[in-house]
């Protein structure tokens, strides 16, 4: 293919293309698992999406997620991880690995309100950001080192899961739609039996589907662990779902570094009786470019966004199998306002905001902390809390955010 026409952004397309096509010619049967597919278009070093489109968060990009709205997200989440740390007796040091961070602003808010309000806890917290992407990484540094005050950043380290040491992690591991851009394997019920969606090269080498046999056994253990009978009468073929691996691996990679402490994941998705409901006949898999959305994996390579529904289930039972308790789970709309969301909103309204910001600053800003608490929107995402390493005493203490406001 000529690429001389094209622009910077679909010559970087046509390599990552021609790569990933290279990569099916060198396999046995000339065809990689979607997953693999998946991991190439997001997360190939130079041409992946996390690693040459960072800038396309936010609201000149392709999504926004809820740290975009103001401060107070991450405001709300350094409240819960001080109550952490004094529900684990005030540990020295507390560390908070932070597992995609984006662009950086959840820690630049966390960081930046312990400043102010907890300087006390600031000084025993150890940041750690865990993030491949390299362009990423470049875009938390920069902001973080503008964010700051002077001094911060020494809390602050960069980090791969697999380089921090098993049970080293005294603390909170955490993270905000992580889980969901982990890659997917795709299944498809064909004469009611799972077969398995493969990605091939065409008569034009253009990347086609092709289904065929199971790659591994491990895709109907999944079933077994979430409690899912398939096939059943209920579902007929040509249901199509996803299988979510990678994130059994990365439950089991985090509970091995965390000693005693917390695990905390936001991200939006369904316990399984939902995820697999027979009605769901195409799964969840959805691509978003330049805030559309849409379902074809094979547009704008490289350079859209591809996620899946987080299956909660699996992600409690796989953490019970690595010593993980599940602490609870509810929605971020209700995690929020128990952390005081509520009250921020309330005080918008006083006199004394009024006069200062003016009515249309007051409710822009309303609006963005409703958008949070939106229960069809990021209010809707789930916020699944488990724990390793307590006391008794400290497991009868439920966490600020999973209770009732007000209690």
């Amino acid at each position: 293919m000529d690429t001389d026409g094209l622009t910077d952004v679909g010559k970087q397309s046509h390599e990552l293309e021609r790569l990933i096509a290279n990569r099916i010619a060198q396999t046995q049967h000339q065809r990689i698992t979607f997953a693999e597919y998946m991991d190439w278009v997001l997360y190939h070093p130079q041409f992946g999406y996390y690693a040459s489109s960072a800038a396309n968060i936010g609201a000149q990009g392709d999504f926004v997620t809820s740290p975009h709205f103001g401060a107070d997200f991450g405001e709300l989440l350094a409240e819960q991880f001080v109550e952490m740390w004094e529900i684990l007796g005030c540990p020295m040091p507390f560390t908070l690995v932070e597992m995609g961070a984006g662009q950086g602003l959840v820690a630049a808010d966390v960081l930046c309100y312990l400043h102010k309000r907890y300087p006390e806890f600031l000084n025993v917290v150890e940041y750690i950001i865990v993030e491949k992407a390299a362009a990423m990484i470049k875009q938390q540094q920069q902001l973080l080192q503008r964010s700051l005050p002077l001094g911060q950043t020494q809390h602050i380290r960069w980090s791969s899961l697999e380089e921090i040491p098993e049970a080293s992690i005294i603390g909170c591991c955490f993270s905000n739609e992580l889980v969901d851009a982990l890659p997917v394997h795709q299944i498809v019920l064909e004469k009611g039996q799972w077969q398995e969606i493969y990605v091939t090269t065409g008569s034009e080498q253009e990347l086609v589907e092709v289904i065929g046999e199971l790659s591994t056994p491990q895709l109907t253990k999944y079933f077994d662990l979430v409690g899912i009978k398939f096939p059943a009468d209920t579902y007929s073929d040509g249901y199509r779902t996803e299988v979510n691996l990678a994130a059994l691996g990365w439950m089991s990679t985090v509970a091995k570094r965390l000693q005693r402490g917390y695990l905390l994941t936001i991200d939006y998705g369904y316990p399984a009786v939902r995820y697999y409901n027979p009605m769901r006949r195409q799964g969840t898999l959805q691509c978003y470019y330049r805030h559309r959305h849409h379902d074809d994996p094979y547009l704008y390579i490289g350079h859209q966004d591809i996620t899946a529904h987080v299956d909660f289930t699996a992600l409690e039972r796989q953490g019970e199998l690595c010593g993980l308790q599940q602490v609870g789970f509810t929605k971020q709309g209700l995690f929020l306002m128990a952390l005081g969301l509520g009250d921020r909103i309330a005080a918008l309204s006083t006199e004394n905001n009024l006069e200062n910001q003016g009515i249309q600053a007051v409710l822009q800003r309303r609006e963005a902390l409703h958008q949070m608490i939106d229960p069809m929107g990021l209010g809707g995402f789930g916020v699944l809390a488990q724990s390793k390493g307590l006391t008794a005493e400290e497991q009868t203490k439920l966490i600020k955010g999973l209770r009732m406001p007000g209690r």
